[in-house]
């Protein structure tokens, strides 16, 4: 593991009127380990993006895009044709509801926002069926827009955040088909 090391600077100011006091703000070096070992990506992500870095990474205006597609693969994720039948559609997007509201409740705390994002979540999931809207990033685009109609100010997490969650669900539901 590579790390930066960032110093900060000891300032003296400049004595007051008293001879005998003088103020110094100092501060210690600090050191913040950074890791830049690649993140591994989630095994139910949207989007499985990896990439490997160039040698130079400040030489971005010599780097060509890789025409073989060796340094980045993209996991193009959809949902299943027939999950796009109205009464498929409400099928899973109940599912929705219940499960998202189920994860949110265990992973953060049971409160009444999680009723109102898992709602909604379920709702934009439902339309988006029916528009025969099969891309799961269009899918998140819209729920993710759709969630910040609610207030999360007494909340843990976000519209971002809650469309992220589902959309994960949604890929685990997939991949046990």
């Amino acid at each position: 593991m590579r790390s930066l090391d960032f110093n900060l600077a000891t300032y003296t100011l400049i004595p007051n009127r008293n001879p005998h006091i003088s103020f110094t703000i100092g501060a210690p070096v600090l050191y913040f380990p950074v890791s830049f070992q690649p993140i591994q990506p989630l095994k139910h992500s949207l989007t499985v993006l990896s990439y490997q870095s160039h040698p130079n990474p400040l030489s971005n205006e010599e780097i060509e895009e890789d025409p073989d597609g060796q340094d980045a693969q993209v996991q193009d994720l959809r949902v299943p044709d027939h999950w796009l039948v109205p009464s498929k559609a409400l099928e899973e997007s109940e599912w929705l509801r219940v499960t998202l509201h189920k994860w949110l409740d265990d992973e953060y705390c049971p409160e009444e926002t999680n009723v109102e994002i898992s709602k909604v979540a379920a709702n934009s999931y439902y339309k988006s069926l029916l528009e025969k809207q099969t891309d799961l990033g269009e899918i998140l685009l819209k729920m993710a827009r759709e969630l910040e109609s609610i207030s999360y100010q007494e909340s843990f997490h976000g519209a971002f955040s809650s469309a992220n969650a589902a959309v994960n669900l949604i890929c685990q539901r997939i991949e046990q088909i």
